[in-house]
């Protein structure tokens, strides 16, 4: 919630930024800070222990790696994620390649969240000296609309209410967090609901493929990521809100070896379900990502649904541009990067948002039960495989070099 200064909290803290979430965004924003000298404090609800496992995405874009590495913070990254450089569709019972490096010189990374994330909370709290603090509770914000916002918190362990003085917010704590709950109600947040569910499975298997999978079938969707030489992520199409404990051994894998059978293919490398969870495809967009003092970054600002994989790449991009935008203000009073932080992540934003709706036809339109929308989903697949614009207009977007940086 959002309030005026609470009375009674003694003399606060200061800091020139406090971040409140502990993802990909907010230390991203925490390192970028500490690289230019400037105080600010992590505010996460969870432990260390649970942000460094949990399971989220994998697949980070060319472009945004080398941001990560202009400012040292890719060194690990870039010495164990594998790359990636096409990916192939099946569909009637055919396997075709999608060379996107050969098209456009770059790849994609796959490197698991929890490891990005790990290697993040390490060189802010551990090299660079950041504060952070861990397994926090009842966060409020107060006074966003003033030059002297604040953030109280109860602090883990001791019980203790703490109150920090800053000059910025950045509200990195996702959808649920409590920065989405301040915001005015002239704020606008649009959403779309795509009306299927994925089952999201991790699979204690080693990959089936070199490369990344879409199934284009009748019964739905299947998808195959690698996510180590272990491991491997695997979705499929099912009802929103479909129970996971419904889907056993048995049924997963009949179903992706169905839906990823193709002709000339090997069957799938199966191995035990360690991950399932249903996720129900849905996006929204926050406009503006700024409230007074408070700015949002990553999916307290946005969601893109993992059709295309955009998630993290956009919550890198929004890091790249606040951290930059306030230590310009901080460091040289120079305002223009705060002033235009929305606008200029938006732009990515709706890209981003306009290609996973184009993709999630190509995906599920065959599985509609609507013989036009299958007739214009096999329209789009061929016109990809025989059309060197259309493949490298859809390579532009699969790798994000296409948008605005």
């Amino acid at each position: 919630m959002t309030s005026a200064s609470p009375s009674n909290s003694g003399a606060p803290q200061r800091f020139p930024v406090v971040i409140v979430g502990a993802g990909p965004a907010g230390l991203t924003i925490g390192n970028i800070l500490r690289a230019a000298g400037v105080d600010c404090l992590v505010l996460e609800v969870e432990t260390r222990e649970f942000i460094e496992q949990r399971p989220r995405a994998g697949v980070i874009e060319e472009w945004a790696v080398r941001g990560l590495q202009r400012r040292g913070l890719a060194d690990t990254l870039l010495e164990r994620a594998q790359l990636h450089t096409e990916c192939e569709f099946r569909f009637a019972g055919e396997r075709f390649r999608f060379a996107y490096g050969e098209l456009t010189g770059q790849h994609h990374f796959v490197y698991p969240q929890p490891l990005l994330v790990t290697d993040l909370v390490r060189e802010y709290a551990d090299v660079r000296g950041g504060e952070i603090r861990f397994g926090v509770q009842d966060i409020e914000l107060h006074d966003l609309e003033t030059p002297r916002p604040s953030v109280s918190y109860t602090e883990a362990g001791t019980g203790e209410r703490r109150l920090v003085g800053c000059e910025f917010v950045a509200g990195c704590d996702g959808a649920r967090g409590v920065t989405r709950t301040v915001l005015p109600e002239t704020t606008t947040i649009a959403r779309h609901d795509y009306g299927i569910g994925w089952l999201a499975l991790l699979a204690e298997a080693p990959p089936s493929s070199d490369c990344v999978l879409f199934g284009i079938h009748p019964n739905g969707f299947a998808g195959h990521m690698a996510r180590s030489p272990e491991v491997t992520r695997y979705y499929l199409e099912c009802p929103p809100g479909d129970d996971p404990e419904d889907w056993s051994h048995d049924r997963v894998w009949a179903e992706l070896q169905q839906r990823l059978g193709a002709d000339g293919s090997p069957p799938l490398t199966e191995g035990r379900l360690i991950e399932k969870r249903v996720l129900d495809m849905h996006n929204y967009v926050v406009e503006p990502m700024t409230f007074g003092r408070l700015f949002l970054a990553g999916d307290s600002a946005h969601l893109t649904a993992p059709i295309a994989a955009k998630g993290m790449n956009l919550a890198l991009h929004d890091a790249f541009l606040l951290g930059d935008a306030l230590v310009a203000y901080l460091g040289k009073d120079d305002g223009s990067g705060l002033d235009g932080y929305s606008e200029a992540c938006l732009r990515r934003v709706w890209d981003y948002q306009e290609f996973s709706q184009w993709l999630s036809e190509v995906y599920h339109g065959t599985s509609s039960g609507d013989e036009y929308r299958a007739g214009t989903t096999f329209a789009r697949l061929r016109r990809l495989f025989t059309s060197p614009a259309a493949a490298a207009a859809f390579a532009e977007q699969y790798l994000g070099t296409a948008a605005t940086y």
